[in-house]
């Protein structure tokens, strides 16, 4: 097991350079720059080539590389051009609250999706199973912002049962060591807090996980449905294993491979695809933050956020390929 964790971490070493040029090059492809957001109305050329200049713009791209490139082995993500704070330390303000928000989105997929997905399978061409199929495909075509907008009016404005916007009520003072609102919530054992923080968490959570959900659902369905009719499975009911213990041992865990991807796919898409949710609930995460550097052309904010998404991305697709490994040991001895 060890040597095949390590053979994917020295995978990783390519992937991560071959981001970090693709990221430096899609930024600098974007039309404008940041001396135009700075500058405004009063861009004269003498003072748009100081601002290059002060910014290291002027530079031919590969020394730009190679000193930015530098600079983040070393842990500096370089400082915002609009509030000169350092990018690292915005990151680590606005990485906890998404990670937040795609935790609740995936807990609502995966806790709702796996067992509908397999209950889907287990009553093949009933009513069920065509009720989940036409909640998995209404779920993939409503647009996340219409049904955000959708959630937000019915249960915070009309029926007021939730809050519509931000991580916690404006009111409440507490204190945040983690930036994990619900867990600092548990530590410091304030209840109504963590009451609040998950009041908070519910609509966007339940509008960003709706396409993970019906994707579960269906790769669920289909996945008990390839494992049902092998052998092996109609061998352990010719034996008299209870329907617990087939389920369980025999048809689930085997169907768990091809759900271990799309949930690992699924994890990296929602941190780095949580824009319109954040923006629809005023939530104070990556995707806002991101959103807002995009318009003020912050290079060092959409450098430094953008790669340290694709980073988490890439690592959160390692966790997946050892979870093949610990869900099917053949996969692990094919890797040696």
């Amino acid at each position: 097991m060890l040597k095949f964790v390590v053979r994917r971490l020295l995978l990783l070493v390519p992937i991560l350079v071959g981001l970090s040029i693709l990221v430096f090059a899609w930024v600098r492809a974007l039309p404008g720059g940041p001396e135009a957001a700075l500058l405004g109305e009063r861009a004269t050329p003498e003072r748009v080539a100081q601002v290059r200049h002060e910014f290291g713009l002027d530079r031919p791209l590969y020394e730009q590389y190679a000193s930015y490139i530098g600079k983040v082995v070393q842990g500096d993500f370089g400082q915002s051009i609009k509030t000169t704070r350092p990018v690292l330390d915005d990151i680590q303000t606005k990485f906890p609250a998404t990670i937040e928000l795609a935790l609740a989105a995936l807990l609502f997929a995966v806790l709702l999706g796996i067992p509908l997905g397999f209950l889907a399978a287990r009553r093949y061409q009933t009513w069920v199973d065509n009720s989940s199929l036409v909640g998995s495909l209404l779920g993939i075509s409503v647009p996340v912002f219409f049904l955000a907008y959708l959630l937000k009016y019915v249960f915070a404005v009309k029926l007021n049962w939730l809050p519509s916007t931000g991580r916690l009520d404006a009111i409440r003072d507490v204190a945040h060591p983690t930036g994990f609102y619900t867990l600092d919530a548990v530590l410091t054992r304030d209840w109504g807090a963590f009451t609040d923080a998950v009041r908070h968490l519910v609509l966007p959570g339940i509008a960003l996980g709706t396409i993970p959900l019906a994707i579960v659902t269906r790769i669920t369905r289909a996945a008990v449905l390839e494992v049902t009719n092998e052998d092996y499975v109609r061998t352990a009911e010719a034996k008299g294993l209870t329907r617990r213990v087939v389920n369980g041992r025999h048809v689930l865990r085997n169907a768990m491979l091809p759900v271990a991807t799309v949930v690992g796919l699924q994890t990296g898409l929602l941190l780095s695809g949580a824009v319109l949710t954040e923006i629809v609930f005023a939530w104070p995460g990556m995707g806002s933050w991101l959103y807002e550097a995009t318009f003020n052309r912050d290079f060092p904010v959409l450098e430094g956020g953008i790669l340290f998404l694709a980073v988490v991305f890439v690592l959160v697709n390692l966790l997946v390929d050892i979870s093949y490994g610990v869900l099917d040991p053949r996969i692990r001895l094919q890797g040696r």
